[in-house]
């Protein structure tokens, strides 16, 4: 994406499927991470303090009801998912996605649950340490899946295309035009959910008026 137009913004949650489905967090963030050493939970729960920053949204150390609604799960392999007790309570459907993910090799996954009015109530983010993934710095990892936590985008929102970018030293940095989609979203005059492209006429509009 290289423009805030409204197509440019319709596609960034318009699914493989052809349906436009948005979404946001209604409730503080309470992130947690599984699977990485102390300095690197400290890495991600900057980064995901900085999106929230960005976008206005609050930060907690707890959720009420669910204590974390964000998890952060590092692992080697997929099957670790299927190990971990208690997480097949969670999320019900764990078997099942584990065969899809070995089966399509992912590196990444998101998984989100959602509120009465549509909002999002909790995310698992799952990211498997495969060759790739071992190469990127931990800094660029963890900002990557904080700016796709933070709003419900399509499956293919960046597919081919990084919401990050390189500045001259090699520190990744959220783009420029993918940060004023988040500050759009967030500003409190828009909805928590939407499922009609209408939406992103608004987001749109939004969005030029931040940037003007």
């Amino acid at each position: 994406m290289h423009d805030a137009s409204p197509e440019a913004v319709t596609k960034l949650f318009t699914r493989s499927d052809g349906s436009y489905l948005f979404a946001r967090w209604g409730r503080p963030i309470a992130p947690v991470a599984f699977g990485v050493e102390d300095s690197t939970v400290g890495i991600i729960k900057g980064a995901i303090e900085a999106v929230c920053r960005l976008a206005g949204h609050e930060v907690a150390e707890t959720d009420p009801e669910l204590g974390s609604n964000l998890m952060v799960f590092f692992l080697r392999e997929w099957q670790e998912l299927i190990d971990t007790p208690n997480l097949d309570r969670m999320i019900p459907e764990l078997g099942p996605l584990v065969e899809r993910l070995k089966a399509a090799d992912a590196n990444q996954y998101r998984l989100f649950r959602f509120e009465p009015d549509g909002g999002i109530k909790a995310c698992f983010v799952f990211v498997r340490m495969d060759d790739v993934m071992s190469d990127i710095p931990a800094e660029t990892i963890c900002l990557g899946q904080a700016v796709q936590s933070i709003l419900l985008w399509s499956d293919e929102a960046f597919l081919g295309s990084s919401p990050l970018a390189l500045t001259g030293d090699n520190v990744a940095i959220l783009k420029p035009d993918v940060a004023n989609v988040i500050r759009a979203a967030y500003d409190p005059v828009m909805p928590v959910a939407a499922d009609d492209a209408s939406h992103a006429l608004r987001l749109a509009a939004r969005i030029g008026a931040l940037v003007s």
